[in-house]
C-alpha cells in the first residue's frame, strides 16, 4: 500500500456519527471515554471543558509512527502521563483542528506547515471534566522538535503498526476512590501508555482496519 492508499483509506473514514457502535454499551448514549469500561464515570449533566490535541502520525517512507509525549512530573494533572499534544480549545482558536495545531507547536514544536489534517476520532470524554477532539494529522519529515520546558518530558515515537495489533492492547484496573477502575493500556518498552491516549489510540486502531495496513510495507516494525 502507497501513501497515497492510506491517504485515501483515512479521507474515506466515516464521520464518528456514522461509524458502527463500539463494544460498550455505555458508548451507545454518549461519547467515547473513560467511561467505555466504567459507565458510572459518565454524567451527561456534567459541564465539560472543551478540548482538542493532534494525533500525528509521521510519514518516514516505509514506515509510520504516532508521535506521543510524557508529561513533566511537575504539573498538577496527570504527571508523568503520556499523551498527545493538546489542550483546552480558547477563544482565539478558529475550532478544534486549529487547537491541536496550536498546541503542537506551544509543546512539541511541530509547526503547522509540517502536518497535513486528515480527520477527527470520535470525541473522546476524560472523568476530569474535558470532553477532547482527537485529529488526525500525517506529518511530513524533516521537521525540528523542542520539549516545552516545564510541560513535557519527552518526545518519542510509536511504530504505528504496533497499535494495529490487538494483542498489544491490555486491560488494567486500578483502586481509585474505593472502586475499581479499568482502563485500557498500551506497555511498550519502558513506556506505559494508558488511560484516554490508550482509548483514543483503540479508536484510531478500529477505524484503520489494521489488516489492511499491515499488509502494506508502511507499517513494517
Amino acid at each position: 500500500m502507497r501513501v497515497d492508499d492510506f491517504l485515501q483509506r483515512l479521507a474515506e473514514m466515516p464521520e464518528p456519527s456514522q461509524r458502527a457502535a463500539p463494544e460498550s454499551e455505555s458508548a451507545l448514549t454518549a461519547p467515547r471515554g473513560d467511561h467505555d469500561l466504567n459507565p458510572d464515570l459518565y454524567d451527561p449533566a456534567s459541564p465539560l471543558r472543551d478540548a482538542a490535541v493532534l494525533v500525528p502520525i509521521i510519514n518516514h517512507g516505509r514506515q509510520l509512527t504516532v508521535l506521543l509525549t510524557r508529561r513533566s512530573d511537575a504539573l498538577p494533572d496527570h504527571p508523568g502521563q503520556i499523551s498527545f499534544p493538546g489542550g483546552s480549545i480558547d477563544p482565539g482558536d478558529k475550532d478544534a483542528e486549529d487547537a491541536a495545531l496550536r498546541e503542537a507547536e506551544e509543546e512539541v514544536g511541530l509547526t503547522r506547515d509540517r502536518v497535513r489534517l486528515i480527520g477527527r476520532l470520535d470525541t473522546y470524554v476524560i472523568r476530569t471534566g474535558f470532553c477532547v477532539v482527537p485529529v488526525i494529522g500525517l506529518v511530513a519529515p524533516p521537521f525540528t522538535l523542542q520539549a516545552e520546558a516545564g510541560e513535557v518530558e519527552e518526545i518519542f515515537e510509536v511504530p504505528l503498526n504496533f497499535f494495529l495489533d490487538n494483542g498489544n492492547r491490555q486491560t488494567h484496573s486500578r483502586v481509585f476512590h474505593g472502586k475499581t477502575r479499568y482502563f485500557y493500556a498500551y506497555p511498550y518498552g519502558d513506556y506505559f501508555i494508558w488511560g484516554a491516549t490508550a482509548g483514543m489510540l483503540s479508536n484510531l486502531a478500529e477505524v484503520l482496519r489494521a489488516e489492511g495496513l499491515r499488509d502494506s510495507g508502511l507499517v513494517t516494525p
